[in-house]
């Protein structure tokens, strides 16, 4: 007998809903990994109950063709709550795109180096791999750095040497792997400002005309790996690339063909609609932000006051989402880190270029989480000292 997905109706959604709660009741964890990251368990929820049939059409969307016009109404959808969300204007574009915001270190300039030459201030792995990643198309001119200090700080762009032929300056809005963030965006002089926030993207309210381009990887605060989202001005997207861009790279294709030049990453745009959405029922960006300054201040309260743990940015420079710090031994980071692991909090490991531990607290994260992972450091002080 063949299976049919149909077959029971709100039966065999009730079924499916209701082995997935047993499955949050018994094996979640806090996971406090930079990326891929911790979802609303609300989004996972509703995503497994529609894994088998998706509002009645009989599949899932990660068997649906991008050219129905259920996929459609999920993607156009998601553009609109997030252009919600965001007060994004009418003459901004929204792409979803597929490799990652790694893939944007070459289409940025690709795509908006004219003059071939543009301004990157450099404040970490992701900021430095983009300025290389520039320096292949054209003149990429490093205006201000943090690599002087391990990149524990913002250097002051308020009046920064920005070459006048520049087509544009370059920030890495939050440095996850650093634990860095800029709260005033730099005097750019009028140039084109282009940000990565993949770490910081929807945290907070952002004045969307403060830039050219944002973009960002979804898999920290928005979705599954493998979408990237970008925002980019309807006058930055040129009708000639750098010669030899290819036509994936160009803005121009994916804005004409709705980003479905070809299949785009269905499932997970789909999973960053129901998260534009969750974050619309929490409130929206104002709440966001709100609710992560909490968390941070109950992580970044202990670290302050603590014997054994320090933080390892600048006070004036700290990220909400990513929170490094480090006992001042290697044999105790890793010891605090395999304790963490069992007991419940995973992903405290830092990146591998820095060692010791980071915590990302993205949108996701329930601030009992975090009081928990305080309450556990302090057991570890007081046995560690």
């Amino acid at each position: 007998m063949l299976y049919n997905r149909k077959a029971g109706g709100a039966s065999t959604k009730l079924f499916y809903f209701l082995i997935t709660l047993e499955v949050f009741k018994m094996g979640r964890v806090y996971n406090f990994s930079a990326g891929p990251a911790v979802l609303p368990e609300e989004v996972l929820q509703e995503a497994a109950a529609e894994m088998m049939d998706y509002r009645g059409c009989g599949m899932s969307v990660m068997e649906m063709s991008h050219r129905s016009k259920m996929f459609q109404q999920i993607i156009d959808d998601a553009e609109q709550d997030l252009r919600d969300l965001m007060n994004i204007p009418d003459n901004y574009k929204v792409l979803f795109l597929q490799g990652g915001a790694s893939q944007q270190f070459a289409a940025v300039p690709m795509n908006l180096m004219k003059n071939k030459k543009a301004a990157y201030i450099v404040t970490g792995q992701w900021a430095k791999k983009a300025y290389q990643e520039a320096q292949i198309y054209g003149e990429a001119v490093a205006v201000a750095s943090s690599a002087d200090k391990t990149f524990s700080y913002i250097p002051d762009c308020s009046d920064l040497d920005i070459p006048e032929d520049a087509d544009y300056v370059y920030i890495c809005e939050n440095n996850t792997i650093y634990g860095t963030k800029f709260w005033t965006l730099p005097n750019t002089k009028g140039k084109t400002l282009v940000a990565d926030q993949s770490s910081c993207f929807l945290s907070e309210p952002v004045d969307v005309e403060k830039y050219g381009v944002i973009y960002g990887g979804v898999q920290k605060n928005v979705g599954p790996a493998g979408v990237v989202i970008a925002i980019i001005r309807e006058d930055l997207i040129p009708d000639e690339c750098l010669e030899g861009t290819p036509t994936m790279l160009k803005w121009k294709t994916q804005s004409e063909n709705g980003s479905m030049y070809n299949t785009p990453p269905c499932y997970g745009i789909y999973i960053c609609g129901k998260v534009f959405k969750w974050i619309k029922k929490m409130g929206g960006l104002e709440a966001m932000k709100a609710h992560n300054e909490k968390k941070a201040a109950i992580l970044y309260d202990f670290l302050d006051q603590s014997e054994l743990f320090k933080g390892t940015v600048e006070k004036k420079d700290r990220s909400l989402m990513n929170v490094p710090f480090v006992t001042g031994s290697d044999e105790l980071d890793a010891k605090f880190v395999k304790e963490a692991k069992e007991a419940g909090f995973e992903n405290l490991k830092g990146h591998r270029s820095v060692g010791g531990m980071r915590a990302s607290i993205y949108n996701a994260m329930p601030i009992e989480g975090v009081e928990k992972l305080v309450e556990f450091m302090k057991k570890f002080e007081a046995e560690n000292k």
